[in-house]
């Protein structure tokens, strides 16, 4: 058996960014050239999938345009589904609690998380997160500035200048 997948596509200034939501959560987020890799990793959650567009998965489209019109808390409310390993939902739980318009270093999300000398994987969860923009991975930086971001350091750049964040 298939898992039925809810799928959609919103233009926004920096790019398509896509969204796929199942069972009412969403389940993955990021912009549409990154789209092939996220259903390859929701494939080896689910197994088999069934994407079918629609209007709104998960509420995520409107919060999506709620974002980019300014509206601060919009993402927040959307309910998410990550999996991940304990560490790495620790990690991304951590995310959710930066706010917008700020940033901190990968060496801090460590400390955050309790795991202050683990920065590299901190870092590599912070990679895995399903969900680009809704948890905030954006607002992780280096200690010396911006570092990779898996939709382009541009998209990173135009994501905290929409939020009004400094980075570094």
């Amino acid at each position: 058996m298939k898992t039925l997948l809810e799928t959609a596509t919103v233009e926004t200034a920096a790019g398509a960014f896509w969204l796929a939501a199942r069972n009412g959560a969403l389940v993955a987020a990021g912009f549409a050239d990154s789209a092939p890799r996220l259903l390859a990793r929701l494939e080896t959650r689910f197994g088999p999938l069934e994407p079918h567009e629609a209007s709104d998965p998960a509420g995520a489209a409107s919060a999506l345009g709620r974002y980019l019109a300014g509206e601060r808390a919009a993402l927040e409310a959307v309910p998410v589904d990550l999996g991940g390993t304990p560490f790495q939902r620790d990690v991304w739980a951590a995310l959710r609690t930066i706010p917008e318009g700020t940033t901190i270093t990968y060496a801090e999300l460590a400390s955050r998380v309790g795991r202050p000398l683990a920065v590299r994987a901190v870092g590599s969860a912070n990679g895995a997160n399903p969900v680009s923009v809704f948890v905030p991975c954006h607002r992780v930086v280096g200690k010396d500035g911006l570092r990779g971001y898996a939709g382009g350091v541009a998209r990173k750049e135009w994501l905290l200048a929409h939020e009004k964040a400094r980075p570094g």
